[in-house]
């Protein structure tokens, strides 16, 4: 997989050799280096699992996973230690208005998707700030 969209990642399902076990309802992010935790996922139990990002294989199709104990409960506790894509959407980030991130397959962000006077434009991610 090349770059996709964080919006595209979440709507595809997340699957275990074919079979579906949920779907992603948001994606974790680290900002201090712009990067994927993982996928908040909502199961097909309803409950909401962790999926990190190093343990997925993001296709075309699907988000897929070796093994659904990879899919970690207690989704909270990841929650706390990154930032929600979807509460980053409408925010003013990169010089206007936030409506999606390009990721690479490493799960680096690499663009931001900004609104500015109406029009879509690919941002940089900002420099990460001296500590």
């Amino acid at each position: 997989m090349g770059s996709r969209s964080a919006a595209d990642s979440l709507q595809l399902p997340v699957q275990l050799r074919g079979i579906q076990l949920g779907r992603p309802v948001d994606i974790l992010l680290d900002l201090d280096g712009w990067n994927v935790l993982g996928f908040v996922v909502l199961c097909g139990d309803e409950s909401r699992r962790f999926l990190p990002y190093a343990a997925a294989v993001v296709t075309d199709d699907a988000i897929a996973v070796g093994s659904a104990l990879m899919l970690l409960e207690d989704a909270g506790f990841y929650e706390r230690r990154g930032v929600s894509f979807r509460s980053l959407l409408g925010t003013e980030l990169g010089g206007g208005t936030l409506r999606d991130v390009t990721l690479d397959a490493t799960g680096h962000v690499t663009e931001l998707e900004v609104e500015r006077e109406g029009t879509l434009v690919a941002t940089p991610v900002p420099a990460r700030a001296a500590a």
